[in-house]
């Protein structure tokens, strides 16, 4: 059966005061997702969404690594996160630190992610991330900043990519 890409399906949820849940399924394998997950050229292609292109895309995939992503957002402004590495477990589990580098302090402290992917019984991908922020404060600017829109049409860029690998890959 062919696989077929699903629209805005990721479920965002606030477990706790200071913490950020998102669950999204994928119609591909883990190992793909994973994939388009940790390939630079792969996440330049999901990861700005719709809302503008990326020109930065940096990783050292492992455990001390750096990570950093930049975009400019409608040609406009720009937009960069960057972090560290404290966990990979390849196709399963992804824990990494994140600053927003347009913080107006300047020296905020990051949120911890916890990735994680998990192959459901019919060959498709739950994907779990938590992040973990430092306050409600920051939780809420986080959610206030527009970050769902922008997560649910990069998922689904994920999924559209992941499926395109499931063909690149039989």
């Amino acid at each position: 059966m062919a696989a077929v890409p699903t629209s805005g399906t990721a479920i965002l949820t606030t477990p706790s005061d200071a913490e950020i849940l998102v669950v999204r399924d994928f119609d591909a394998p883990k190992h793909l997702v994973y994939k388009a997950w940790t390939t630079p050229e792969l996440v330049s292609r999901w990861w700005p969404s719709r809302r503008g292109e990326m020109t930065v895309c940096e990783m050292d995939l492992r455990p001390g690594g750096a990570w950093r992503y930049v975009m400019v957002a409608h040609g406009e402004h720009e937009v960069a996160f960057h972090g560290e590495y404290r966990e990979i477990v390849p196709n399963e589990r992804i824990v990494s630190t994140e600053i927003y580098e347009g913080m107006p302090d300047g020296d905020s402290p990051p949120t911890l992610n916890v990735i994680t992917f998990t192959e459901l019984d019919d060959g498709r991908t739950r994907l779990e991330m938590l992040t973990q922020c430092p306050s409600q404060d920051v939780r809420d600017a986080i959610i206030g900043s527009g970050m769902e829109a922008g997560m649910q049409d990069a998922m689904d860029l994920l999924e559209e990519l992941a499926i395109e690998l499931r063909g690149l890959d039989g």
